[in-house]
């Protein structure tokens, strides 16, 4: 077989999402559903920064074991005018504990849990499109009204 040699992660940016209240939506097919209002935040990494803007949401289900399917979609605009769309999907679970913790607004050390994620970004900008063409996986953390997101490209 042809060797082939690993992928290597590269810092693209950290992602502070500032979120609105829940809104349950019940029992679903799969389990719990709730739809969480992105409504802001700001974008830092080498080579871009930016705003995340009011709109997008991140549509969750909670499966019977207290997993979290994440399921974003949201949009940062860079200093420059550059709009780039984030689509986000991933999984947080942890011991039940934890997790407890977390939908009570409570701190929890995000190495007591799992969130992980891969991203898609898209523009149409020029100078930013080489995003279009780039994989990007994530790990995060749950604040009582935020998230923080640490994503990197694979290259």
């Amino acid at each position: 077989m042809t060797e082939l040699r690993a992928p290597a992660l590269r810092h693209f940016c950290d992602l502070s999402v500032a979120l609105g209240p829940a809104r349950e939506m019940g029992q679903g097919r799969a389990g719990r559903r709730r739809i969480i209002p992105i409504i802001g935040g700001t974008v830092d990494g080498p080579g871009i920064r930016g705003t995340i803007l009011n709109l997008g949401a991140d549509w969750q289900t909670i499966f019977e074991g207290g997993t979290a399917e994440l399921d974003t979609r949201y949009a940062m605009e860079t200093d420059d005018g550059a709009l780039i769309e984030i689509i986000n999907y991933g999984f947080r679970h942890g011991p039940p504990e934890v997790i407890r913790a977390i939908a009570a607004g409570e701190a929890a050390d995000p190495a007591d849990y799992y969130m992980r994620t891969h991203a898609r970004l898209e523009t149409g900008d020029e100078r930013y499109a080489w995003v279009n063409d780039m994989l990007f996986v994530g790990t995060g953390a749950r604040l009582a009204d935020g998230v923080e997101m640490r994503l990197y490209a694979v290259e």
